[in-house]
Order: C-alpha cells, then structure tokens, then sequence
C-alpha cells in the first residue's frame, strides 16, 4: 500500500513537470505526457502503474465528460447540432465499418466481428486531447464547438457498436435487426436517465439549504449518479452524464449562488486539470504491459498492422468531413442549415483532429481474456497493440502538426461580426447604463443622501466614460493602451495593498479573520481585471 502511494505521488510530480515544460515549449500537454510515459513504463520502479478499465469508466469518465459538458456552449451546441449529431453516430458507425471490412481483410485471424469490436474501440476522438490541443490555437469559435460537441457524444456511440460487436465475438451471433432496435434504447434512455437525475440533483440545489461547499460536493456526486444508474440498467453512461451536464449547465445561474459557482469554478479545474493528467500519462506507461505478449516477430506485423489502419482511419475521417460539406449543400436547397456555404476550410481542419485518447485504450482493456468456453480470446493482444499504435500516431502526428495545419488553412472566424474585445465592452457599457438607471429610477433618494451610493453611481459613470472609446472602430488601437495602462497600474495597486494588509496582519488591534476576507476581495478583484482584459493580452 505504502509502495502503491509512493509511485503515484512520484507520478503526481512528473505530471506537474511535464505539464510546466509543455507550457515552456508551447506543445499540448497531453502530446508530451504521452511521450514522457513511454519511457517510464520501462521504469521498474513505477511498474505495476496500470490501467484498469473499471477505473476508466467509473472513476475518471464521469467527470471529465461532466466537466466538458459544463463548459460548452448549450446555444452553440444548438446551432450546429445536425453537424454534431451526424459526426457522433452516423460517422462512428460507418467508421467502424471501414475499420471492420479492412482489418477483416489483412489481418490473420480476424472475423468481421472482431472487426467491429475493433471499429467500435478506436473510432472515437477523444474530447480531452481535441480540447487541450484547440484552446492553444487560434480557431474559430464554431469549430471548437463542433469538435467538443461531436468529441463528447461519440463515446457513447462507438461504446455502444463495442458492447454490441463483443457480444457478437461472445455467442457468435449477431441479429441486425434487434441491434439496431437496442441501440436506438441504449441511447434513448442514456438521456432520459440523465435529463432525470439532473432535473433531481437542481430541485435539491435549489430548494434545499445547501452552502457553496455542499454544492460543489453535489457536483461531484451528480456525474457518478447519471453515470452508474444508466449502466446499471445497461444504457449509456456517457450519454447520461453529457445531457444530464448540459441539462445543468444551461441553469447555473438559477440553482447556484455565486459564491458556490466561483469556489466550484476553482475546484473543477484542479480536479479536471489532475484527472487529464493522469490518464495520459498511463496511456504512455501502458505501453511495456501490451507489446509483452506480441514477441519480437509479432510486433513488426503489429506496427505494420497499425500503421495501416491509423491510415485508414484518418483517411476515413476527411471523406467523412468533406462528404458532409456536400449533403450540407444539397440539404440546403430543401431546409434551413446554420452554414449553407461550408467551403474547405472547416472539413480540412475537422479532418485532421481526429486524435484518439484514454477511452479508446480502456475499451480495449475491458476485452475478456477468455471466451465463455474458457478459450482465449481471439487476437486479444493485436487489438491492444493497435489501439495503442493509433492513440500514439494520432495524438503526436496529428496534435503536434495541428498548429501548422491552422497556420496554413488561416481559417477566418465568420460569427466574429467584431473584435471580441469590443463586444466585452460593449456589454460591460449595457450593464452600467442599466445599474445607473435603475439608481436613479428606483433609489433616487438615497442617491442624494448615501455617499455609498453615489459613489457607486459615480463608477459607473465612469465606466461608461471609459468605455465610449470603444464605440468608433479607429478608437480601438487608442483604447487598447488605456486598459493596458490601467491593468498594469491596478495590478500595482493590488500588489501595494497586500503588501499593507500583511503589514496591518501583524498588528493585536486587527483581526485576522478581517484580513483574510480583505484578501479574498482583492483576489476577486484581479480575477475580475484578468478576465476583463484577457482578450487585449
């Protein structure tokens, strides 16, 4: 036990290092960790580090589908559903076809079935690798949200083609029919158990006397019920938790008090940012535990194998993309479609994130050792290897020339009618002409009494000053300096009053409760600065 603590508190720190070195080389996190973990699977002092797919599934899974769910855009995700929708099932399904027919027919020993299983394995992108990998790079926010969007709804489907194809493998039959019938079920009632447990969890936030620490726990607790019930009824975990998040996350505002949705904010990020790490970095390490049973003669069919179908899935993905850039235009001439004129651009750069990840390695692992005759399961060790060979190719060849691959395309952002800076400010300058009408409707005596109150009626006065700089484009660049200034002298001034604060700390006649909360407003205050101007830096 002692020893198992060790290893993973060793392993916490190299995660930490090579996350810090990520950042100083400007390489995506999960790129590098992968790496870092091949060599140190050989280390004998981390062996015994593995994945457990049941730890996969229940533990990890849960939240950090719910964490992705939470942080995209429900009215985006609206926008560009039948892109999202068609990417999440009928692409997974046809994937795992192409990969079905093609492994069926190079590779010894392989059956359609066994090529199904493997279909369904590997024929998701993971949502945790796309989603690091594009907030380093400048895209348009509609792509994000289509690859987030189909990231998070595809597991669900290539696990449900993986439950259907190894049952096949098992009884060694398969009825299309009835499939086809239990898996419309499988994903039908995933949401319903989601939408359900959600709608419970926000009457307890809402109508019960929680506090912001009991909301935060309650977050953690709402993914592992959707989750759980779902599978227990063997429906779709990962689709339960997805509406279930989403089904939350568009009603934040309304069951979560401010104080529990900044605490919850800081907590999530920590948690999501460990979990990521972690599961990236056993992918790496995992790697001695697969090619141990290939042998030396094995492994190079094994490369060659792999190499071939990580071709085909990728080339599979861009006739996918490009093919529905074609059924948009048809589509557009009979119904309304967000986006009539895709053009190339978008499917070029779809094509191309098809990174796979740590669930496609689990789904892999979970394959049972023995069939029910006690027979060994059949090429068991080849699909391992493969899975892995396209989880390594995919994620290093593809996230690391991704940026490259931006550069070249210069996509252009055509739902940014103008910079987002001045759309920033442009609700900020709403928001006070708001507060400032409502003073002077609804409490215009204490305006003229409070000296609180008019000096809060004079910020926004000035806030509304500040911000007409924004309102004429050949302003902007004028601006821009204004805020820089005032950012760098506010984060001077912050510095200063801490400094005094630890001063006044030192003090008998000053409580340090007092000075803790004094802390915690200046904190909320730099939050506030960055987040206001993060765009201009």
């Amino acid at each position: 036990m002692h020893h198992a603590v060790i290893q993973y508190t060793c392993l916490l720190v190299i995660i930490l290092f090579v996350v810090m070195l990520a950042q100083k080389i400007r390489v995506a996190y999960p790129i590098l960790l992968v790496l870092a973990g091949l060599p140190l699977g050989f280390v004998p002092f981390l062996r015994g580090i593995e994945i457990q797919p049941d730890l996969i599934f229940v533990i990890f899974l849960p939240p950090l589908l719910y964490e992705a769910a939470w942080n995209i855009s429900w009215k985006d995700l609206w926008k560009w559903r039948r892109v999202i929708s068609s990417f999440a099932f009928p692409v997974v399904i046809l994937t795992s076809c192409v990969v079905a027919f093609v492994s069926a027919a190079i590779i010894p020993g392989f059956t359609l079935a066994t090529g199904f299983l493997l279909g369904g394995i590997i024929s998701p992108p993971d949502a945790v690798s796309a989603s690091a990998i594009l907030k380093t790079l400048k895209v348009p926010k509609r792509f994000i949200t289509i690859v987030e969007g189909e990231s998070l709804l595809n597991d669900a489907s290539s696990l449900v083609v993986f439950r259907f194809a190894l049952a096949a493998v098992l009884t060694g039959s398969f009825v299309f029919r009835a499939a086809a019938g239990d898996f419309l079920l499988v994903i039908l009632m995933g949401i319903v158990i989601g939408v359900t447990v959600g709608v419970l969890f926000y009457a307890i936030h809402r109508w019960l006397p929680t506090t912001a620490n009991i909301d935060v726990i309650l977050t953690f607790i709402t993914p592992y019920a959707m989750y759980m019930l779902a599978e227990e009824f063997h429906f779709s975990g990962v689709l339960a938790v997805v509406s279930g998040g989403l089904f939350l996350s568009a009603r934040r505002n309304r069951f979560l008090s401010n104080r529990s949705r900044l605490q919850g904010i800081n907590v999530w990020e920590a948690v999501a940012f460990l979990i990521n790490g972690i599961v990236f970095i056993l992918i790496g390490l995992e790697f001695p535990v697969i090619i141990k049973n290939l042998g030396a003669g094995g492994l190079a069919l094994a490369i060659t194998y792999s190499l071939i179908i990580t071709g085909v899935l990728i080339i599979a993905r861009f006739a996918c993309t490009y093919g529905a850039v074609v059924i948009t235009i048809v589509m557009s001439n009979i119904i309304t479609v967000a986006d009539p004129s895709p053009g190339w651009k978008a499917p070029t750069l779809l094509g191309w994130t098809g990174m796979r990840g740590v669930v496609s390695l689990a789904a892999a692992l979970s394959i049972p050792l023995t069939l029910s005759a006690n027979q060994a399961f059949p090429n068991r060790d080849m699909i391992l290897f493969i899975t892995f060979m396209v989880i390594l190719v995919t994620l290093v060849l593809q996230g690391l020339s991704l940026p490259l691959v931006v550069r070249w395309v210069n996509m252009p952002d055509p739902d940014l009618v103008f910079p987002m800076e001045q759309q920033r400010q442009l609700v900020r300058k709403k928001l006070a002409h708001l507060s400032l009408q409502l003073l002077e409707e609804n409490y215009s005596e204490q305006l003229k009494s409070n000296t609180m109150i008019k000096g809060l009626a004079m910020r926004y006065k000035g806030d509304m000053e500040l911000l007409k700089d924004w309102e004429k484009d050949d302003n902007v660049a004028r601006a821009e300096t204004f805020y820089k200034d005032y950012r760098a002298i506010m984060g001077h001034l912050l510095k200063e009053q801490r400094a005094l604060l630890d001063t006044l700390n030192k003090k008998e006649n000053i409580s340090d409760e007092l000075v803790k909360q004094q802390f915690e407003l200046l904190d909320l205050e730099e939050e506030k600065l960055r987040q206001n101007f993060e765009v201009i830096n």
